[in-house]
């Protein structure tokens, strides 16, 4: 599978402080500086049965900070992201519409690619999908079943959450806790025979109409989990920088990776830094199909929207909050946009030196965006003396926050 086409990064005169970032399971900000060689950064992707929206859009975005920080500090990024092209809600929105599954996993993952470039996110040098990864899931079942933590319900084989002595440690959650939504977020605790509630399918035996594909242990699909887990390993290793996605993840996806790849490679965790980003609502509910509240990226796009207003809207949030998007996040952007523009068109602005570090510093800052952002801002009132005389001291300041915008927040103006 082939990623977003990547775009040129201006490179700065000045380098970025290390990052820090704060880590889900400690509770912790830590320093993400890679031990050796590139930054390994995995960010789990889409499920492609229906178009980008903004909570999607937020932590794509949100995480493309972290590439550009690292990158900015001096480091190169190997960044692996999936696509659960095969899985029970893309086979159900497939059945819903009337489309077979293949063309609505290809039509939509597509138009994530196409947000995301009109977003200006980064694109992955690795980006593998589910069908993609089967050889790899197949290897990984083999070396989990030699631990013995593998059993079959059925024709079904399950992963046994207690062979990992950690389980629980990424999340912090009680038993309860996960007891409580696991039924809700892709598990299924009610099936007889399982051994735990909590224990997670690895290869799901082939059911009638569904897609699926050889294996030694029998014709099927994989489960949800193991998808990302396998390709971590494969193209990441182990204790690799940072897993991140959306809280939603924290459980039970990202506590099943976790526990799925310390069972195969004992003795070294999965990641060494768990990241999240907040979920961005709309209506007074977080943003999801079934609540039928989304707002997608591609829609104002096609309404003629700049894609950099869309961005910024996005920046003005700090990625690990939670939010809601009404119209005026968006006007405000538009009209913020039009007065950078102004200010960059001036050629001569406020000296840039101040605001260079400014920006990098607050990104380093667990990818202080709203910081940066504001930041800049201060830039643009000194340049058009919103607050006192207008200061154009520094002919080239304009080239240099033009600059700083791109490499540092992605914002091409």
């Amino acid at each position: 599978m082939r990623a977003w086409t990547p775009v040129a990064i201006p490179r700065l005169e000045v380098s970025g402080p290390e990052v820090r970032l704060h880590d889900t399971a400690t509770g912790e900000r830590r320093e993400v500086t890679p031990e050796s060689g590139p930054a390994r950064l995995y960010v789990c992707g889409i499920t492609p049965y229906d178009a980008t929206h903004l909570g999607h859009a937020a932590t794509y975005v949100g995480f493309d900070l972290l590439n550009r920080a690292w990158r900015n500090a001096g480091h190169a990024v190997t960044y692996v992201q999936n696509v659960t092209d095969v899985d029970d809600p893309l086979l159900e929105r497939a059945t819903e519409v009337g489309v077979d599954w293949q063309e609505l996993a290809q039509r939509e993952t597509e138009l994530f690619g196409q947000d995301m470039a009109a977003l200006r996110v980064l694109p992955p040098e690795v980006y593998l999908g589910a069908v993609e990864s089967i050889p790899l899931v197949i290897e990984l079942v083999r070396r989990l079943e030699e631990t013995g933590s593998v059993y079959r319900v059925d024709d079904d084989l399950y992963f046994s959450v207690t062979a990992d002595p950690a389980f629980g440690e990424l999340s912090g959650w009680t038993r309860d806790q996960m007891l409580a939504v696991v039924g809700d977020r892709g598990g299924d605790p009610d099936r007889p025979g399982k051994k735990d509630p909590l224990d997670c399918v690895l290869w799901r035996a082939e059911r009638p109409g569904e897609p699926a594909w050889d294996s030694p242990y029998g014709r099927g699909r994989p489960g949800w989990h193991v998808e990302c887990t396998a390709i971590a390993l494969e193209h990441l290793g182990t204790a690799f920088d940072v897993q991140a996605g959306g809280s939603d993840l924290v459980f039970p996806h990202h506590e099943m990776c976790a526990a799925e790849a310390q069972v195969a490679v004992p003795g070294q965790p999965f990641a060494r830094t768990y990241a999240h980003a907040g979920m961005v609502g709309f209506d007074g509910e977080k943003m999801s199909k079934s609540r039928g509240n989304l707002v997608f990226v591609s829609a104002l796009r096609n309404s003629d929207v700049d894609p950099m207003a869309i961005r910024l809207a996005l920046l003005r949030h700090h990625y690990r909050a939670d939010w809601e998007w009404t119209d005026d996040e968006l006007l405000g952007a538009v009209d913020t946009l039009a007065e950078w523009r102004g200010a960059l068109s001036l050629g001569a602005g406020a000296p840039a030196a101040p605001v260079v570090p400014a920006v990098l510093d607050a990104l380093a800052d667990d990818l202080d965006a709203p910081r940066a952002v504001a930041a800049v801002q201060a830039w643009v009132d000194a340049t058009l003396g919103h607050d006192g005389p207008a200061d154009t001291s520094d002919p080239h300041a304009a080239a240099t926050v033009h600059q700083l915008l791109d490499a540092a927040l992605g914002l091409a103006l």
